[in-house]
């Protein structure tokens, strides 16, 4: 069994910023990519930004220079650093991770349940 838990989503203005976080914990066996996608009111599900086991990021074009997003593979967790925070930027976010288990072969993906981010203006 496997969980990913998200915490750090509230409620900020315009232009400040959060830092979400997310800790995977379980019968862990490796973690590939860990990512981090966004749903807001009306839209799909998009990717955020994502990064491999060793450090190589990926960032949808338009929140580059504004989030970063990092790991600390001691300790299972993904960050999502959020800065310049827009009212666009109002989702639910959600963690995703590629792994294996110690029961499992194959990796596959699992996906926390989500912390609330709104940015009032």
């Amino acid at each position: 069994q496997v969980q990913l838990v998200e915490s750090g989503g509230g409620l900020v203005q315009a232009g400040g910023s959060l830092r979400l976080s997310c800790a995977a914990s379980g019968s862990i066996f490796s973690i590939n990519a860990m990512a981090w996608y966004r749903r807001a009111p009306g839209k799909q599900r998009e990717l955020v930004a994502a990064i491999t086991s060793a450090g190589s990021t990926n960032f949808a074009d338009s929140l580059k220079g504004r989030f970063t997003i990092s790991r600390d593979n001691a300790k299972n967790t993904v960050y999502l650093q959020m800065n310049s925070l827009k009212p666009e930027d109002t989702a639910v976010y959600y963690c995703n991770a590629n792994l294996r288990t110690i029961a499992t072969i194959t990796p596959r993906d699992y996906w926390g349940q989500g912390t609330q981010v709104t940015v009032s203006s």
